[in-house]
């Protein structure tokens, strides 16, 4: 299956949320009932994606999802740029290993707003720092789930 648009989209079933990163890839999880989605971890990106990908699927089939939501880097104005592009060829990896749907969606701001959820929890920066990148994968796929919720 493609790259897909919310209303081709798996109706149910439990998600993966992807903050894709040029050093790290940071996964959430959402539920089979979608109500929730929470950080899992984040994946350290080397020089080979074969074993980031390993990581990936074992995760996706651990979880029984049906699909993953990719955050999508744009620019404030809306227009793609070169981390967009990485992104695209992330997705186009996943795709060359396995035919699973995948959902892009809008990531602007959510690094920051995964940032002050956490400054808010209290959590040390130490702390903060090594869950970043899993709580914007959360962010990203809380907004997938009230965009799919709302189409």
């Amino acid at each position: 299956m493609p790259i897909t648009a919310p209303d081709q989209f798996p109706a149910t079933g439990a998600l993966l949320g992807l903050d894709p990163g040029t050093k790290t890839l940071g996964v959430a999880s959402a539920d089979a009932l979608r109500m929730l989605s929470s950080p899992v971890e984040t994946i350290p990106r080397g020089k080979k994606l074969a074993p980031v990908l390993d990581r990936l699927f074992h995760l996706y089939d651990d979880r029984g999802a049906v699909g993953i939501v990719m955050g999508l880097p744009l620019n404030m104005d809306g227009t793609e740029g070169p981390r967009a592009q990485s992104v695209r060829a992330l997705a186009w990896h996943i795709l060359q290993r396995r035919d699973i749907p995948i959902l892009f969606q809008d990531e602007r701001l959510s690094t920051a707003e995964a940032e002050q959820a956490m400054i808010a929890a209290d959590l040390p920066r130490k702390r903060r720092a090594e869950r970043i990148d899993a709580s914007a994968a959360a962010v990203i796929l809380n907004d997938a789930l009230q965009r799919l919720a709302n189409s």
